[in-house]
């Protein structure tokens, strides 16, 4: 009977065709004209913002690149992870939505996958970075101190060749890219869980490494850091004021970095449940469009970050030319911005605030 149901479960996958070989066309728009045309009215300003927005936080950094502490190195890294993705990305989506079909073909199809999950993997990777340096500064001080520049640029050598290496698996032949259900843009061969084994084997992989691990790093940093600040809020209590507005500072960071990344992942985690369905729930059970929404929703995340800083009035010298001299001439922290943290020197009581994000 083993024998039997497992020659069964071989010849269904075998007999299997996915939704982008099941037809002529696999690039045809599934849509009406109609909802092709909103999708890519909202992908437009969806990509206008993001660009305008990643872009002014790249470029007010390179105005003083050789100081940026190591927070606010990571934080140019997911502007430009967002930034990627508008540029490179939604132009294709963006034509093929108010083309009504994929214009691009087979090439075009597998470049715009590759580059979708290549930044957005770089995006997710770049914030468990930023979750367990909240993590050391806040639960494990002694670590927290000696992470310097350099540290920064390691991490981000590690956080590229990590995105690469899982983007480009599926060229090795294990994986592949292809046209999303309803025709008008590409991702992940979702479907070949339904193909075979090794099939499935690739779509676990690509879960757990590219979702699942970073996620929970993301989630354990914080719940510690809530302990953590639990548990020690008598203890900050007793020192005295500028110990105390320090730590009131640093949490509001962390709360930063908290939000940045919920975002991130309310955007993307509707797609990864609707692909998970696709790859392992009954073939072709999602309705395409249904499927769309979660696709429009995860493009939707590069343009979340450059939204919070403007919206919480973020003051950080990556973001606003001279902010770095106003805010030396503050005299007390009690004026400090939500996104500001104060380094002392010897010399002087506050010589500079500088954003760690």
């Amino acid at each position: 009977m083993t024998g039997m149901a497992s020659d069964h479960n071989t010849s269904s996958q075998e007999e299997y065709l996915p939704h982008y070989l099941q037809k002529e066309d696999p690039f045809a728009s599934k849509l009406s004209r109609e909802a092709d045309i909103v999708a890519g009215f909202y992908l437009t300003v969806i990509g206008i913002l993001s660009t305008l927005g990643n872009g002014y936080v790249i470029f007010m950094s390179s105005k003083r690149k050789k100081k940026l502490r190591p927070a606010e190195i990571m934080t140019v890294n997911l502007a430009v992870c967002d930034l990627g993705i508008s540029v490179v990305g939604k132009p294709f989506s963006i034509i093929s939505f108010f083309s009504h079909r994929w214009v691009f073909g087979w090439m075009g199809c597998r470049w715009y996958g590759w580059a979708g999950f290549f930044f957005g993997c770089g995006s997710l990777i770049t914030m468990t970075a930023v979750s367990l340096d909240r993590y050391l500064k806040i639960c494990h001080l002694s670590y927290g101190t000696w992470l310097k520049r350099h540290h920064a640029f390691i991490c981000l050598a590690i956080i590229w060749a990590y995105a690469t290496f899982w983007a480009t698996v599926p060229f090795a032949g294990v994986g592949s890219y292809a046209p999303e259900p309803f025709g008008t843009s590409c991702t992940l061969d979702w479907w070949l869980a339904q193909a075979s084994v090794a099939g499935q084997a690739f779509i676990l992989s690509i879960l757990f490494f590219c979702l699942l691990f970073p996620t929970a790093v993301i989630v354990f940093s914080y719940v510690k850091i809530i302990l953590k600040v639990k548990s020690s809020t008598k203890e900050v209590a007793h020192y005295d004021t500028r110990i105390q507005n320090s730590h009131i500072l640093e949490m509001k960071l962390t709360k930063v970095a908290m939000l940045i990344c919920a975002g991130f992942l309310i955007a993307w985690i509707p797609y990864a449940v609707v692909s998970v369905w696709s790859a392992f729930g009954q073939p072709d059970s999602v309705p395409i469009q249904f499927s769309v929404v979660p696709t429009l929703l995860a493009k939707s995340a590069a343009m979340y970050n450059p939204i919070i800083y403007q919206v919480i009035d973020c003051k950080f010298a990556c973001c606003r030319s001279g902010g770095l001299k106003t805010l030396q001439k503050k005299n007390s922290l009690k004026k400090a911005r939500m996104y500001t943290i104060s380094a002392h020197r010897d010399s002087t009581a506050m010589s500079e605030t500088q954003l760690e994000v």
